[in-house]
């Protein structure tokens, strides 16, 4: 598989798989229906793609070499979050040096282990879909971006020689974040995650998904965040606390991880919080990650 990444898009109201390729997106479905081993013509989602993974890699080689459809321009498609319903959303929390030291946190890798939290599939948004701040919730929405891993085998207490392994792709994860609602007053229990990280519109991801061998190395890479063209974050994944590796490792020991999960690894410094700057209704906000894209979204006032 080379030059390649693996998109959701709509075209006439249908949402459906792609492969583009040097800027033409062609039709996942229509192209494996051209192959003598494919025996299904119904549509495929990017979903049933991660969640076969191993099946599909194959058939997606083939694709790539020769596609059989014309395809579409990319500009004259709609581009849709890649995946619609992951299997689990897991978020590393604090995992970036810089990031740490601007919450004023110090740290020593040797007597921590990584922090995880959840956040909810349906959070989920794509490129270019709103993101819509819930009015009387928080005062303080802020942005993180995030290189995601998104996992296309099994994976139980692994190890880090094979940890990455079971990686089939990565894209560009937004850990939107309600900086003022975590905190409880009314509980004596620390953090209140889910109440901090998951609201609708809050996990927007894409613009699509780059397989996994076409990425050299995802602990080299630069991601940068913008609201309204000014520069916010700029970073790269080499200030990583944890590797991409002991991540998995360490989620492993604790769940068996499946295709179609999602891990989300952190973000480096320049959240909003730490400089009294939110997202604003009007706002456009970009992330961007080297060797993948740029994932847009607008901000506006939600209900």
């Amino acid at each position: 598989m080379n030059d390649i990444k693996l998109i959701s898009y709509s075209e006439n109201g249908e949402i459906k798989a792609g492969v583009m390729k040097e800027n033409m997106v062609h039709d996942l479905g229509l192209e494996l229906c051209q192959m003598d081993d494919w025996q299904h013509n119904e549509t495929i989602s990017l979903d049933t793609v991660f969640r076969n993974w191993p099946k599909f890699v194959p058939m997606l080689d083939k694709i790539t070499q020769a596609p059989t459809t014309t395809g579409l321009p990319i500009n004259d498609v709609i581009l849709h979050a890649p995946l619609n319903n992951p299997g689990t959303i897991y978020c590393a929390g604090a995992n970036y040096y810089d990031h740490a030291q601007e919450m004023g946190v110090s740290i020593d890798k040797g007597s921590i282990e990584p922090l995880f939290f959840l956040k909810s599939c349906g959070s989920i948004i794509g490129p270019n879909q709103n993101i819509e701040l819930p009015r009387n919730y928080s005062e303080k929405y802020d942005w993180e971006v995030e290189l995601a891993a998104v996992i296309g085998k099994k994976g139980h207490h692994l190890n880090t020689e094979n940890a990455t392994d079971i990686i089939a792709g990565y894209t560009i994860f937004n850990d939107v974040s309600a900086r003022d609602v975590g905190r409880r007053n009314d509980w004596n229990f620390g953090m209140d995650w889910f109440r901090h990280k998951s609201f609708d519109t809050s996990a927007p991801m894409g613009p699509w998904i780059v397989p996994s061998n076409q990425i050299n190395n995802p602990q080299n890479l630069n991601l940068k965040t913008k609201i309204n063209d000014k520069v916010m974050q700029d970073g790269n994944t080499n200030g990583m606390i944890f590797s991409i590796a002991e991540l998995i490792v360490s989620l492993s020991r604790q769940v068996c991880l499946k295709p179609g999960d999602v891990i989300a690894t952190g973000t480096c410094a320049g959240v909003g919080i730490f400089r009294g700057i939110f997202l604003q209704p009007g706002d456009l906000i970009e992330l961007e990650i080297e060797d993948i894209g740029i994932l847009s979204n607008p901000v506006i006032q939600g209900n």
